[in-house]
Formats: structure tokens, sequence, C-alpha cells
């Protein structure tokens, strides 16, 4: 089943489209007879380059907001260590109290990056959050932890902000929206253009093979935009490689 659902995110209707229009277009030149011998660099330098490009970037940007995650939750899973393991007194209502913020925070991340609600409300709801679990974590001063360690979790403080704002940037700045219509265009366009091609070539095969190089071509670069489109939003939970929140898992790791 996990194959079928793969192919079924690179092969979708807009595959079977631009295969259908590149075959209109090769049986048209078929019937009157045009013929050209177009270069297939062409085929790589304004298609094929520029699209592995954009896979590549998302790539790396996914692989980015895995790690700046991790490091997000590392650090509040560090902040309730300390208010577990550090004070010389420990109060079981504070820590119940505090690790509910921790959680606080991390289901309005999760949130805002699911998209549940608007960008707006889903960032206030953030700030919200961290600045709930900030007063929450100077009352640690109350229970007598030292100094040095209280500037240490206040720098886990700084650090979760800074993790959520790359990861927003992640979020928001994607592949350039120019360079995406450009691969776009040429993708659905070129295998329709490329009809007098297919012709010419067509001479070289056997009877009943002569539209086997649209249908390929057609799959092959409408796949990979397809595999590119699913990327490009690492946290929209419609492709396969999509990062995942574990709400359910982050909080056992706060008891």
């Amino acid at each position: 089943m996990r194959i079928v659902r793969s192919l079924y995110l690179i092969i979708n209707y807009k595959t079977f489209l631009v295969t259908a229009l590149s075959l209109v277009s090769t049986w048209l030149c078929t019937k009157y007879n045009y013929k050209a011998d177009f270069p297939l660099t062409l085929v790589g330098i304004a298609i094929v380059f520029p699209v592995v490009f954009s896979i590549d970037s998302a790539y790396k940007r996914r692989e980015r907001a895995l790690m700046l995650l991790a490091d997000l939750e590392a650090h509040l899973v560090a902040l309730n260590m300390a208010a577990k393991d550090w004070l010389r007194t420990m109060n079981k209502d504070f820590l119940t109290t505090y690790r509910q913020h921790l959680l606080a925070v991390y289901v309005a991340i999760k949130n805002f990056f699911l998209q549940k609600e608007s960008s707006a409300e889903g960032e206030k709801k953030i700030t919200l959050a961290m600045s709930k679990l900030s007063e929450a974590t100077q009352q640690l001063r109350d229970y007598n932890l030292p100094a040095g360690e209280m500037s240490r979790v206040n720098q886990y403080l700084s650090k979760i902000l800074i993790d959520i704002e790359n990861l927003k940037t992640i979020f928001y700045y994607r592949t350039p929206v120019t360079l995406r219509s450009y691969s776009r265009v040429f993708i659905y366009a070129f295998p329709i253009i490329y009809g007098p091609y297919f012709v010419y070539i067509a001479e070289n095969f056997s009877p009943g093979l002569e539209y086997a190089m649209p249908v390929i071509f057609s799959f092959i670069l409408v796949s990979l935009d397809n595999i590119q489109v699913h990327l490009e939003n690492p946290f929209d939970q419609l492709g396969e490689d999509d990062i995942k929140f574990d709400q359910e898992k982050f909080a056992r790791l706060l008891d």
C-alpha cells in the first residue's frame, strides 16, 4: 500500500493531462507530417536543471527544519529537567504546572505549522505560551535555584525563541516563486512543443511504439514537478516526507 501511495503522490491528474496533450500533439504532427530534430540538451538546461535545483533546495530546507525542531524539543526537555532535578526542594504542584506550560508551547508550535488556525492567530498563541513559560521559569528563583543555573535556563528560553523564528523563516520563505513558475510552464509545455521531435525519432521505432516517447517525457517531467511540490512545504502533512509533530511522544519525554 505504501508503494501505491507513493506513486499516487508523484503520478496524478496533471501527469495524465500533460500526457494526453503530448499524445494529441504527436498525433497531429504525424497526421500533417511535421518533423524536427530538436536538441534534447534544451530539455536538460531549461527544465531538468532548474527542477533538480529546486528539489535539492527544498530537501535541504526540510533537513534544516528537522534539526531546528530537534534542537527546540531538546531545550524544552532540558527546562523540564531543570525544574525536576536542579531544585533543592521539590514542589510537585509547581512541576506539574511547569510541564503544562512546556506542553502548551509545543502544542502552539504544532498548531501554527500545521495551520490549524490563521498564521497571525498561531503566532499570537506561540508568543502567549512562551510568555507564560518565561513567567513560570522565573519562579525557579523562589525555589532557591542558584544564579548560575538560573542564567542557564534563561539561555534555554532564548534558544527556543531562536529556533521558533528560524522555523518560521523556513515556513514563510521557500523556493523563489519566479523559479517555480518558470519550471512549471516549461514542464507542461515541452512535451507538447516536442511533438515534431517525437515524430522524427519515431522513424527508428517499431510500429506501435511511436507514442512511447511523449508518454515517457510527460511522466518524467511532471513527476519531478510533483516531487518538488510535496517537498516545498515540509509541514503541510501531504507528502510522505513531511515533518511530523508527535505530541504524545513529547508529553512522555516530560514524565
